[in-house]
């Protein structure tokens, strides 16, 4: 068994016709936090959304848990690999109660224990089971997110892929969501490819991050030497000089004592 969740090596994406990311390779350990950042149209969402099989205009090596990806994706994968979007109201069925959206996935792949999953999909993401049977217009944005995620996660993954996951959300609740999101990482060992355009949020969650500008990965970086300073390119240090919360990022992931929030 590889210890890498996700590899992907000399990756091509044509959207209409044309090229739009050009020959990114990168590699994600079991286990791990990758965040994707760049500005809007830097390739950083086309490359998450070829990896979970949304295009298939692509060439190049894709690979999860050691195992070659093709242009379709079977449900075997969407066991081991989920997706969670930006905009929750937006990918949650307006007319489906949260009960139901959280039974399709155990159905579609046969798992059983249907309600005690659904309880303890609701509790982990820290939502009342008093919501269970309520519709999404009937939720907050951030309990909206939480009913996202616990769909996501409710087949057990190995992978969630996380697009801008707290960017329809406002400052505070962006906060609980990120704490979410890494105390369950911890919890079950899950690893996370996250894209985001707020190196503030990024920063938050990842180790690793690789920086996208025009469609090319031009520079790859740990958390720690971004916080610091210590990029190399020149994209990697105008995107930081952008970010006025980066400074503060250290504090904000981190609660008294050095100890997770």
């Amino acid at each position: 068994m590889t210890d890498v969740a996700i590899e992907i090596a000399d990756l091509r994406v044509s959207l209409s016709g044309t090229e739009v990311v050009h020959g990114v390779s990168f590699a994600v350990p079991k286990g791990s936090n990758f965040g994707l950042v760049g500005e809007s149209g830097s390739g950083k969402s086309t490359i998450l959304r070829t990896l979970v099989g949304l295009n298939v205009s692509w060439s190049g090596a894709m690979r999860l848990g050691g195992f070659e990806l093709r242009y379709h994706r079977d449900k075997a994968f969407f066991r081991r690999c989920q997706m969670v979007f930006q905009d929750p109201y937006g990918s949650l069925h307006p007319r489906q109660t949260v009960d139901r959206q959280l039974s399709e996935p155990l159905l579609i792949h046969g798992l059983s224990e249907v309600d005690v999953r659904i309880r303890r999909a609701l509790a982990e993401v820290g939502l009342p089971e008093a919501l269970r049977f309520r519709y999404p217009h009937q939720l907050s944005g951030g309990q909206r997110q939480r009913v996202a995620i616990a769909r996501a996660l409710i087949a057990e993954p190995e992978v969630l892929l996380l697009d801008e996951p707290t960017s329809a959300l406002d400052v505070s609740v962006q906060a609980e969501v990120l704490n979410l999101l890494a105390d369950l990482q911890r919890a079950r060992g899950l690893t996370y490819v996250m894209v985001t355009h707020n190196l503030a949020v990024v920063a938050h969650l990842c180790e690793t991050i690789g920086v996208m500008q025009e469609g090319v990965m031009v520079e790859c970086l740990s958390t720690d030497d971004l916080c610091a300073g210590r990029a190399r390119h020149p994209h990697t240090q105008a995107l930081r000089g952008l970010s006025t919360e980066l400074e503060e990022a250290p504090a904000w992931k981190r609660g008294a004592g050095g100890e997770p929030a």
